[in-house]
C-alpha cells in the first residue's frame, strides 16, 4: 500500500465514511452506501471497473440483489490516513457459497474514492 506498510487496526478505528460503507453493505442499503463514495469515485469488483456515481450506484444495487449473503468484518488495517484494509467473510447462495474478500479503500476529502475487492 504505497509507502507505508499497512499494519492492523481496530474495526472501530476504520474511518467514519468506511463503516458507513460497510453498514450499509451489509444491510443492503444502496442509498446510503452510494453517499460514502466521490462523484467521480472508482470500484473494483470480480474483474470489473465501475467508474462515476452512476455506475457505482448500478453495482452496488446489482450486488445487493444478485445473491443472498451474510456479511461479517473479520479484520483491519491502516496503511495511511487515506488507505485502509477491512477483510471481510461472506457467506450466501453465490457460486462457491463462502469467501474472504479485502476491501481495500483510498480516501480522499473524507469519501470513498477508490475502493479494490479482492480475494
Amino acid at each position: 500500500m504505497h509507502q507505508d506498510q499497512p499494519r492492523p487496526t481496530t474495526p472501530d478505528a476504520l474511518p467514519e465514511v468506511v463503516t458507513r460503507y460497510l453498514k450499509a453493505h451489509r444491510a443492503h442499503d444502496t442509498a446510503t452506501a452510494v453517499t460514502a463514495f466521490t462523484g467521480d469515485a472508482t470500484v473494483i469488483d470480480d474483474g470489473n471497473t465501475y467508474k462515476g456515481t452512476a455506475a457505482v450506484e448500478g453495482w452496488l444495487g446489482r450486488s445487493a440483489t444478485e445473491f443472498t449473503y451474510t456479511i461479517h468484518l473479520t479484520d483491519a488495517w491502516q496503511g495511511d490516513a487515506t488507505h485502509y484494509i477491512a477483510t471481510q467473510h461472506l457467506e450466501g447462495n453465490f457460486p462457491g457459497g463462502a469467501v474472504d474478500l479485502r476491501y481495500r479503500f483510498t480516501l480522499r476529502d473524507d469519501l470513498i474514492d477508490r475502493l479494490v475487492i479482492e480475494p
